[in-house]
């Protein structure tokens, strides 16, 4: 089980990002952090892997306080939960395999990693990571070579590299269309429901989230403002959409319109 409590991020230029969040996410869970731009996603899943530190509060997975490891016990810690970022992060020169291999890292000596001396195990492992993602012959081809889809899973296959018991995914499907991001969004359902992973993942389209979520958390200028089941988002009432999304939002299609759109982009 995964437990956030009383979370909270200043950044070193004042802007607080996230005031006092508490929530549990049981094991298992394919759990959807909806919000607007800026409303805190992005912080609080690099604050669930201390890609950033918090401020304060305290982040217990398995009755460990990951805010309180440090060097290899932090490194170990890692290892457990893959990262996928909205846009890719690959490193775009080097082949798809070699990408995939890099979710190997925290388990390679650094000098080998530098040099690229990945075992035949690991190698293998990667084949099979691509191979279930269904780009497997892709292996050999330079990652800007793919489209944005197959780099999305070259994304996953790459997490799904760290053997992770969890699966943080910010935003993995905005810089999709929608035919490709529900192709993404069921691999990640897949590594759920067949490998019993935790997947904490934040999206912006209510279609997803109805689709794809167990259960979902609502963020709104850094505050916890909604809590509640797949049924729960289907049946939310006006009042619970406009407090997540504001007055300025309005619902059409499962998505939103108005001030949601027009503030997408970077998030604090």
């Amino acid at each position: 089980m995964l437990e956030v409590r009383h979370l909270t991020k200043v950044y070193d230029d004042g802007t607080v990002a996230l005031k006092d969040v508490s929530f549990t996410v049981e094991d298992g869970e394919f759990l959807v952090v909806i919000g607007l731009s800026g409303s805190g996603k992005s912080t609080l899943l690099r604050c669930i892997n201390r890609l950033i530190d918090p401020t304060e509060g305290e982040i217990i997975w398995n009755g460990v306080d990951i805010t309180k490891l440090q060097g290899e016990e932090l490194r170990k810690m890692r290892r457990q939960i893959g990262m996928i970022f909205q846009h890719f992060n690959l490193v775009r020169r080097s082949t798809v395999i070699t990408n995939v291999l890099s979710g190997r890292l925290g388990y390679t000596p650094q000098w080998k990693s530098l040099f690229g001396q990945f075992t035949r195990e690991d190698k293998e492992k990667a084949m099979q990571a691509l191979r279930r993602l269904g780009i497997e012959d892709q292996a050999h081809k330079l990652a800007r070579e793919l489209s944005g889809g197959q780099q999305q899973r070259v994304g996953v296959a790459r997490a799904l590299m760290q053997e992770p018991k969890m699966i943080l995914a910010d935003e993995p499907v905005a810089s999709l269309d929608p035919v490709l991001a529900h192709s993404i969004m069921q691999y990640l359902e897949m590594l759920n429901q067949e490998d019993g992973l935790t997947v904490i993942c934040s999206l912006h389209y209510l279609d997803l989230v109805q689709r794809y979520a167990t259960r979902v958390i609502g963020l709104r200028d850094g505050r916890l403002v909604y809590q509640g089941s797949r049924e729960d988002i289907r049946a939310m009432t006006d009042e619970e959409f406009k407090n997540i999304y504001g007055e300025e939002a309005e619902r059409v299609s499962g998505g939103l319109q108005g001030e949601l759109q027009s503030t997408r982009g970077g998030e604090a």
